[in-house]
């Protein structure tokens, strides 16, 4: 038997995230889709909003009392918290599998909707945590407290806002601090990763220590970092991305490797059936409503919204922020005692099973669909 605690758990999976949220700022090339950069923002931001919303909704009418079974309708629906805390968790689409699969299609997938997608999957990282951390501070504040719900909940959410501020400020200066570094020291790829990569570690560790959001912190130091211009020529975005891109893949196989480690396949098995229909939810409701209801702002046609809302992939960091529901589903407010042994286990199953179902489905339909799609589509909208 695996013997690793649970603060080990806990530890690891901070790390593991930062990692993904720094190398996610890395692959936010704003030059690369200044044309619809707007656009892109909206879809990244507004889109994990609404589809944690519309996903969290789902989950009220499928999900049984427990979280464990499928009870269709509101009678005996799951708690209102543990529902948007799974919900918060998918809304993010990772940016290695994303970028793994339009590899894979090529040329198939015009060019700007590739970055598109890369833009997107990169910023709705950030987008998607700072969703789950408003989803704690109305679910989670005042817990266990004699404190009204409506103060805790000021006061909490004003922590969070100075948490994100401060996380956004001594982002952009660790920023400037690695241009800096970087036109100085660093001769060759090799020094560029060791540079990088301590600047990541020192940027989460110094933000955590003065009380702010050190995962904002890492994501803004890597915009930055990958925005800004160096000295030398073999500096560049590109090169950024290339010696951190080994690191990102390998913090993603280790999320999955643990979940794998830690969690029984049999105790998936009673929420397998919530978790097909929460995939579905996501899939075929969630993700083409975030996306669509922003046509009307899209540069792009229906043909290419429609490859764009199939393109939602889930990945790594809904695996990371499931680690975080265990932990959080004990201190929902309202919610019985006797409850939580259940649900916590049971909500971190859907998570799994949404995350495996979304990455085999679109994974498998995706290069006939954008085969389909470039067959069908007129040749102006690929100019």
């Amino acid at each position: 038997m695996l013997n690793i605690t649970a603060d080990e758990v806990a530890n690891l999976q901070l790390f593991s995230l930062a990692l993904l949220l720094f190398y996610a700022g890395l692959k936010t090339d704003i030059q690369a889709i200044r044309n619809f950069l707007k656009y892109g923002l909206m879809l990244a931001i507004g889109g994990v909003l609404l589809s944690t919303l519309v996903l969290g909704l789902g989950l009220l009418w499928l999900g049984s009392h427990d979280a464990g079974g499928l009870d269709l309708g509101l009678a005996h629906t799951m708690p209102v918290g543990v529902a948007m805390l799974i919900a918060a968790c998918l809304g993010s689409t990772d940016t290695g599998p994303t970028v793994s699969v339009l590899r894979q299609v090529g040329r198939l997938v015009p060019q700007r909707v590739q970055l598109l997608l890369e833009f997107e999957s990169a910023v709705n990282d950030p987008s998607a945590l700072i969703t789950y951390q408003l989803c704690t501070v109305l679910f989670i504040a005042g817990a266990g407290t004699t404190t009204s719900a409506l103060d805790m909940t000021q006061t909490i959410l004003g922590g969070l806002i100075q948490q994100l501020a401060s996380g956004l400020l001594l982002g952009v200066g660790f920023g400037y601090l690695a241009r800096l570094v970087i036109n100085r020291m660093v001769m060759d790829k090799e020094q560029l990763l060791i540079v990088a990569m301590s600047i990541a570690f020192i940027d989460y560790g110094f933000t955590h220590l003065v009380g702010g959001s050190g995962f904002v912190a890492v994501y803004v130091t890597g915009v930055f970092m990958t925005n800004l211009h160096y000295c030398k020529a073999e500096v560049n975005h590109e090169a950024l991305q290339e010696v951190l891109a080994p690191f990102n893949t390998m913090t993603e196989i280790t999320i999955f490797l643990l979940f794998g480690l830690l969690v029984n396949p049999a105790d998936l098995l009673p929420s397998l059936p919530i978790g097909i229909g929460a995939a579905a939810v996501l899939m075929l409701v969630a993700r083409p409503l975030s996306v669509f209801c922003f046509q009307s702002f899209s540069p792009f046609s229906w043909r290419e919204s429609l490859l764009i809302s199939w393109c939602g992939m889930r990945g790594a960091v809904p695996l990371a922020l499931s680690f975080n529901v265990v932990q959080a589903i004990p201190n929902l407010r309202g919610l019985q005692a006797d409850a939580a042994p259940a649900l916590a286990p049971n909500a971190q199953s859907i998570v799994f099973i949404v995350v495996i179902l979304n990455l085999l489905v679109k994974g498998l339909s995706l290069p006939p669909l954008c085969r389909w799609l470039n067959g069908q589509a007129e040749p102006a909208s690929f100019s």
